[in-house]
């Protein structure tokens, strides 16, 4: 989906971005030129970036293994 239609900037490549390390708006501006134009996908594009951190930073929790009761 469209988030900066000034600049054509996508929620995919705001996640790219995201994994290759920028952490911020004002990085997301300097990579992408998101919320360089008119401004108003910047809420939308710093909340991707939120996502993003909670997501890395939920633990991955191990399978454990329980065998079946007979």
């Amino acid at each position: 989906m469209y988030i900066c239609i000034c600049n054509g900037i996508t929620d995919k490549q705001i996640r790219d971005a995201a994994k290759a390390g920028v952490t911020n708006l004002t990085g997301l501006q300097q990579e992408l030129g998101v919320a360089a134009g008119c401004g108003t996908c910047g809420d939308a594009a710093a909340e991707i970036l939120a996502e993003h951190r909670q997501h890395k930073a939920e633990p991955v929790r191990p399978m454990v293994y329980r065998p079946a009761l007979a």
